[in-house]
This record gives structure tokens, C-alpha cells and sequence, in this order.
């Protein structure tokens, strides 16, 4: 624990080098002390958009020189970050969230690590990691896939590829595209427990969870505002029970709503959520 005179202290300089600051995702009193110090002592922040980045600074009161960096930058641009924090501190921001994840930055990261310049991680707020804790989906195994393509074959492929991983997936989505990407999903997946996350940390925030199809029908002709995190649950273990199914699924019924009964018993016996919430919707009637 610090005292009174510790926490009065300077702050101590900074090593020379590269350092990779996560920045708010949406609420601006997520930005830590440390990111706070960090851009304070920077010569020089990397930014993709100056004008997102002016207004997180002038939120912090700080007035800085500020240089675009994107994936579209020249190999100079690059060599000039780089000259600079040979002997001085660049700080690289995104947008929103941890720079590099599914943001521009690999290609200086790893160029500053190939010319000995150091590099400094300096952790916090992530739209992905964020969305999956709250999702109610598994988190002991997860796979971040960024966005999914655009054209529509490519998208399949994609999502084939992903089809056998026993993980949770996770996927960055944009408002126009989120119908599509949710029926491919179903397509390709099979109907899977699923949640979609939007406007994370921000005064709209909502998580709408459901299984592929019921996701995939709701956003069908609605196009939500804002930055979207899209989840996936992992595909079903294989039945680890047998039995009268229709017993079970009556049995559910006395405790949950019909989707959710069908959802454990699909799980339990390895079968269909579709055809058992249509024979449960049966035996409530």
C-alpha cells in the first residue's frame, strides 16, 4: 500500500519504445491511470482517426502531436514511428478497445520488435473479451475470428472452416451486415446457442441471446446502430443420455418456457432445438 508521499511523486520516465494502449470502448471513465500517464509522456500517439482520438484527448486535457497510422499507411510512415521511438515514446491507440485486435498495428509491432526497439503492452478495455463475459456462453475455450468476409462464398468457407472448433467463437460485426452474417452462421453451423452485443459499456448497451435461427429471424430486416460483437456457442457434445425423450421434454416443461425446456433436452439427448421446441409448443397447447 502506498503512502501519502508515494502517490505525490512524479511519475517516473519512460523507457524509449513502442507502447500498445487500450483505450475505452465506449465509456471514457474506462481508460486506466496508467494509459492516462502513457499518453501524457508520448512525443508522439499513432492514431487511426485523429478526430476519435482528439476527443478522448481532450477529454484527458491533453494536447498532442498525433500522426494517422492505419493498415493503408506507407512503409515510411512505419519507418517514421519507428525512428521515433528509437529514442523517444510513440504510444499506438485505436479507435476503441486493445490496438491491434482486429485494428491496424501488426506490421509496427513486429517491425519494432525485428529492429530491437522495445515494445510495452499497456492493457484494458476489449470489445470481444468484454462481450464474452457476459454473454453466458462457455469461456474456458474461445477462438477470436475478427469479421467474417463479406461476399458470400467466402463467408461460407470461413464459417466452415470454424464448424468443428470446440470453442466459442467470437466475430465483429457491423449493423448492415449482422442479418446476413447470423443466417450464414445458422447455415453453416446448425443451430447453436448464440448472443449478440452491442453498444458495450455505452448508456444503450444491450445483449440479445438465443439460438441461431431465433437470432438470425430477429435481426432479418433490422439493422442495429452501433459496434456489434457477435458470439457462437460451441457445437453440441455428443448425447450422454438416452430415453424417452417426450418425458424428459415434459418434464422440462413444468420448470421452464418452451424454448428453454427444448434447449436442455436438445442438449441432454443430442437433438434438433428446432423440432423439440415444435413438439414442446404441441404439448403446452
Amino acid at each position: 500500500m502506498s503512502t501519502p508521499d508515494q502517490k505525490n511523486q512524479p511519475v517516473k520516465a519512460l523507457e524509449s519504445g513502442l507502447y500498445i494502449v487500450a483505450t475505452p470502448i465506449g465509456n471514457l471513465a474506462d481508460i486506466s491511470k496508467r494509459a492516462c500517464d502513457i499518453l501524457a509522456a508520448a512525443d508522439i500517439i499513432a492514431v487511426e482517426d485523429s478526430r476519435v482520438t482528439g476527443k478522448l484527448l481532450n477529454h484527458l486535457g491533453l494536447k498532442k502531436r498525433m500522426v494517422r497510422y492505419n493498415d493503408h499507411a506507407k512503409v515510411s510512415d512505419r519507418d517514421q514511428l519507428l525512428d521515433a521511438a528509437r529514442g523517444g515514446v510513440v504510444a499506438l491507440v485505436s479507435d476503441a478497445g486493445t490496438p491491434l485486435i482486429s485494428d491496424p498495428g501488426y506490421k509496427l509491432v513486429y517491425a519494432a520488435r525485428d529492429a530491437g526497439i522495445e515494445v510495452f503492452g499497456i492493457p484494458g478495455p476489449s470489445a470481444a473479451i468484454t462481450a464474452l463475459s457476459i454473454s453466458g456462453l462457455p469461456t474456458d475455450r474461445f477462438l477470436f475470428s475478427g469479421f467474417l468476409p463479406s461476399k458470400q462464398k467466402a463467408r461460407a468457407e470461413a464459417i466452415s472452416e470454424l464448424a468443428a472448433v470446440k470453442a466459442t467463437l467470437v466475430f465483429y460485426e457491423s449493423g448492415p451486415r449482422l442479418g446476413a452474417a447470423l443466417a450464414a452462421l445458422e447455415a453453416g453451423l446448425g443451430e447453436r446457442e448464440a448472443a449478440v452485443a452491442r453498444e458495450l459499456t455505452k448508456k444503450f448497451e444491450k445483449v440479445l441471446t438465443g439460438s441461431l435461427s431465433e437470432l438470425a429471424a430477429r435481426y432479418a430486416d433490422e439493422t442495429p446502430k452501433g459496434e456489434i460483437v457477435l458470439l457462437v456457442g460451441p457445437p453440441a457434445e455428443a448425447p450422454t443420455e438416452t430415453g424417452d425423450v417426450d418425458v424428459a421434454l415434459a418434464e422440462a416443461l413444468t420448470r421452464l418456457p418452451a424454448s428453454k425446456a427444448a434447449g436442455e433436452v436438445a442438449k441432454r439427448f443430442g437433438l434438433d432445438r428446432k423440432e423439440l421446441y415444435d413438439r414442446a409448443s404441441q404439448m403446452k397447447k
